[in-house]
């Protein structure tokens, strides 16, 4: 025999051992997924469990599977409204409001889509709670309020369409904190128009303040740095105008020494106008 003829052989045996072994291994029960042979049922309650052990990612997972093989029926219905707040827990704001999203489009008239609303509220709420602010809060009067605009948006339609809901006063409160925030933002925008030595930004973004935020407790600052933005532009009768309100409705402001000094163009008592800390 010859040294070609034994390869020969060799080749057919190791391709004939390999073919057996993967002919044998497709008639092989697939064990992978235990969950086979579930029913809705037993899905919904296997999900429960692993949500109320915190294990949101396998609740996730079993609500979705769930859906999948039995797309109809109350559990079905269920689990697409645990969808919500178990990726909400689970950290994934997206998925959240995506599952939100689709409730209320697939089950508009479903007796618990307020749930649905006001959860997509809380989701862009509390978009600024992730892990690291734990540890490092972050000012939220100073970052980006698209997430707040809309959560507001999110609450206001929650109790426009469904007043009596149970969320309603949750979502009420909710709206004054992120009123309060979003006016204080736009202050924190002028103050940084005026470092930028920008006087007419400075005043038309507390114009603003004024005309939309007027009931929040960020007012009195704004018509500080409306004041003062003025004094700046050389527009004193505008600048009068705008103190004389800060003095009537706001006595005890911490701006009015500084501003009264420099109405009179005297340097400010506290050698320097503060506004949020910052001295200008």
């Amino acid at each position: 025999m010859t040294m070609s003829n034994s390869l020969s052989r060799l080749s057919l045996t190791v391709a004939a051992l390999l073919l057996s072994s993967l002919l044998g291994c497709s008639w092989l029960p697939d064990k992978t997924d235990p969950t086979d042979g579930w029913s809705a049922s037993q899905f919904y309650t296997e999900a429960q469990s692993a949500m109320q052990s915190g294990n949101y990612q396998t609740a996730i997972e079993y609500f979705e599977k769930l859906q999948a093989r039995y797309p109809f029926g109350r559990y079905a219905q269920q689990a697409q409204l645990d969808l919500i707040y178990a990726n909400f827990k689970e950290g994934e704001p997206d998925a959240a409001l995506a599952a939100a999203d689709r409730f209320i489009r697939t089950y508009p008239r479903n007796p618990f889509v307020d749930y649905a609303y006001y959860m997509k509220g809380l989701i862009n709420y509390s978009r600024d709670t992730g892990p690291l602010n734990r540890f490092v809060p972050s000012d939220p009067t100073k970052t980006d309020p698209g997430s707040a605009k809309q959560a507001y948006d999110d609450f206001s339609t929650l109790i426009r369409q469904f007043p009596k809901s149970r969320y309603a006063a949750d979502a009420q409160q909710r709206m004054i904190f992120l009123h309060n925030n979003l006016a204080a933002y736009e202050v924190n925008v002028a103050n940084y128009y005026m470092r930028l030595g920008e006087y007419v930004a400075a005043a038309n973004r507390a114009k603003y303040v004024l005309e939309y935020y007027a009931r929040t407790e960020a007012v009195p600052d704004a018509l500080a740095v409306m004041t003062r933005a003025y004094i700046k532009l050389g527009l004193g009768d505008l600048a009068r105008d705008s103190f004389r309100v800060l003095q009537l409705n706001y006595p005890d402001s911490p701006h009015i020494p500084d501003l009264l000094a420099l109405l009179n163009g005297q340097p400010p008592p506290s050698k320097g106008f503060s506004l949020f800390g910052l001295r200008l």
